[in-house]
């Protein structure tokens, strides 16, 4: 029996939850029944590469072009490649992933004339907080245009489902809801973590993972860390990530002696979860983040604004607490998590249950060809 032949393009595989979940499949998927090649561009300098710190085992196929900035001529560059790059492996499946890619991966594929099924997942949406009025209309009309030419849209949580709906990006019928699927390396002995990270025994450790950029609110982060560490003198903040204004947390830890160990870019994940007690974030806008379910499967309790899918990740007053976007609430319920150590520990406990239950990668590579074989039927 042939096997299927599935081309996934998405423009860099920087550390972060798209490049999880890509790994993930690249690894998962039956190889006598699927010819499956990941295409991808390069990270920025101020990123960390998943393929190089985590998946050297994922093969890949690197296109000049397809990383994060936008610039007409490496866009063309890029969609030149990848137009030849679909004619040469004729593929019946192609999945495109993130913005970008999803933007030049399905005009190329279009434009080749190709029999293949077209996919592509949103991990989150560009509909808040990243431009403009006007650029947000502009990205709304493009995305509605590919959406018709789409066979399948799929979205890593209902409210990122809804919101694009909502803004009249795809039909009902098209989506498919494919939540996250991971899983952790073996956690170290507590005690050893926090040696690494020279966090004192008695201290309560919170950790703020991702990409220090806008849409994170560091800003909002700071205020939090100023706000809780007048409160108790027992709250040590890790921060594990990089971004533009990451030397903004770095400048404001030395200058205003906040308790911040800040880590930069890490690839054991294992290490920051067994060191802390809870986990803090801290976004205008989220797809349905990673961390948060690592930190479910860590057995740590969530503080997190409200935003995206992150309410599928955290059940409020069970496995975490949802804040508005507000530094004054997020600081009130992590203050009220260290003060309670029990009762942190009771929803540390509910959301590693509630973690492995619902998002592991055996679950996730079973969706993604469930579907596949669905929309090869039609």
């Amino acid at each position: 029996m042939a096997r299927t032949r599935v081309l996934r393009i998405i423009a860099r595989m920087n550390v972060g939850g798209p490049a999880v979940q890509i790994s993930g499949l690249m690894r998962g998927l039956d190889p006598d029944r699927y010819d499956h090649r990941l295409i991808t561009g390069f990270c920025a300098p101020d990123e960390a590469d998943y393929l190089e710190t985590q998946a050297s085992d994922v093969p890949a196929t690197r296109v000049i072009g397809l990383g994060r900035a936008i610039d007409a001529r490496d866009d063309l560059r890029a969609f030149t490649e990848l137009r030849r790059i679909i004619r040469e492996f004729d593929p019946h499946i192609i999945h495109t992933h993130t913005a970008k890619a999803g933007v030049v991966g399905r005009i190329a594929a279009i434009s080749s004339k190709t029999d293949a099924r077209l996919v592509h997942t949103f991990h989150g949406h560009l509909l808040h907080g990243y431009f403009s009025p006007t650029k947000t209309r502009a990205v709304i009309e493009v995305e509605r245009r590919l959406a018709r030419r789409s066979t399948a849209l799929v979205s890593v949580g209902q409210q990122v489902r809804d919101d694009l709906l909502n803004a009249g990006i795809g039909r009902a019928d098209q989506f498919r809801i494919i939540p996250p699927g991971l899983s952790l390396p073996p956690l170290p002995e507590r005690s050893t973590a926090r040696a690494m990270f020279e966090i004192p025994e008695d201290s309560f450790a919170i950790a703020f993972v991702g990409r220090i950029t806008q849409i994170k609110r560091p800003d909002r982060f700071l205020e939090v860390v100023r706000s809780v560490s007048k409160s108790t003198g027992r709250a040590h903040f890790l921060v594990a990530g990089a971004g533009d204004l990451a030397p903004m947390i770095e400048q404001a830890s030395t200058e205003e002696r906040l308790p911040i160990t800040y880590l930069g870019w890490r690839s054991d994940i294992e290490n920051i979860l067994s060191a802390s007690d809870a986990m803090l974030l801290t976004s205008d806008n989220e797809g349905t983040p990673l961390s948060l379910i690592q930190a479910g499967m860590a057995g740590l309790p969530v503080v997190s604004t409200n935003v995206g899918s992150v309410g599928e990740v955290v059940e409020n007053g069970s496995t975490g607490i949802l804040c508005e976007t507000d530094s004054h609430q997020l600081a009130t319920a992590l203050a009220d998590l260290i003060s309670d150590p029990v009762g942190a520990a009771v929803m540390g406990a509910r959301g590693r249950e509630f973690a492995e239950a619902r998002f592991g990668v055996s679950r996730l590579v079973q969706d993604h060809s469930n579907l596949y074989e669905a929309i090869l039927r039609t």
